[in-house]
């Protein structure tokens, strides 16, 4: 998640067309609303009463468009969003393609509830994307935080901890093999030692739509490694209520992100692999009692 190397102008080009393209969606999306709105309260008014008048419509028309357009005011978290990219060298770590598979499913999903384990250069990105909903971070490093909240600050982040090595990965997936493992529940009473218990209460306590991993640290034997943030993000989505929920995995080429990813969020369901990212969407395993851990 964290990189202080700037990538090319073109990604940082496709990344500001990205991001004028959802203006635009937006923009179109709420002019379409607002001119239909008057229709709909005439079409009730005459249905229901034939001395009622018609209420006048309050949206106020663009004094230099077309009567039929109104006037939209571009998403703080958006126009934010543009200002940082254009005046930055730095760009996300992603590439462009494995942006779009997750950028896919927010464009279905959003405004919905997004968890990130990592806080970086795209993290204002995350936020706007999922306009309206809430992106929260989770991050290990506090003088990182303070570095981007500094800049960023309104992005929502938590300071977290954990307790694992990655040369401990042997280890703790055949651990993860075990029945305690296995059993579908809260992570803060979850018997299986791979389950995180130390985030702040709200985490658990949120149903997630959507979670991405991609943090902690893990590209040393002596960083925390992504072993149980991948697994209590695969236990978060089975213990949801009903529905569905879309996690993501980057640097799977990695030999932990790898084995954890397929090991607890499951090959069988393994939706997408672009580059260096993995998408499994993950049922709801309390909605349908009996389901196998992995399919």
């Amino acid at each position: 998640m964290k990189s202080k190397t700037p990538f090319s102008i073109n990604l940082k080009l496709i990344l500001l067309c990205f991001f004028f393209l959802l203006l635009l969606i937006l923009v179109t999306r709420s002019s379409f609303s607002s001119s239909q709105q008057p229709i709909s309260e005439t079409h009730l008014s005459n249905s229901t009463s034939t001395t009622q008048e018609p209420q006048p419509s309050t949206t106020t028309p663009c004094p230099s468009l077309p009567l039929s357009q109104t006037c939209s005011k571009t998403p703080p978290s958006l126009a934010n969003a543009l200002i940082h990219y254009a005046t930055t060298n730095i760009t996300p770590q992603q590439t462009f393609k494995e942006i779009s598979v997750s950028a896919r499913i927010l464009a279905k999903k959003s405004p919905c509830n997004f968890l990130v384990f990592g806080l970086g250069h795209d993290s204002l990105m995350w936020t706007s994307l999922n306009h309206g909903g809430r992106t929260v971070f989770l991050e290990e490093d506090k003088s990182w935080i303070e570095q981007i909240l500094e800049r960023l600050p309104t992005l929502e982040s938590y300071h977290v901890e954990y307790d694992t090595k990655v040369h401990q990965a042997d280890q703790l997936i055949k651990i993860g093999m075990e029945e305690d493992c296995k059993v579908v529940s809260d992570p803060r009473f979850s018997k299986c030692q791979l389950a995180l218990k130390g985030f702040p209460s709200e985490v658990y306590d949120i149903e997630w739509d959507l979670i991405m991993v991609d943090a902690p640290t893990g590209y040393h034997d002596n960083a925390p490694g992504r072993m149980s943030a991948i697994y209590t993000a695969g236990l978060m989505a089975r213990n949801r209520e009903e529905g569905e929920t879309d996690v993501f995995v980057h640097d799977v080429d990695r030999v932990v992100e790898d084995k954890f990813s397929k090991a607890f969020l499951c090959e069988g369901y393994l939706t997408e692999q672009e580059g260096r990212i993995r998408h499994f969407t993950i049922p709801s395993h309390r909605a349908r009692l009996g389901r196998p851990f992995c399919p």
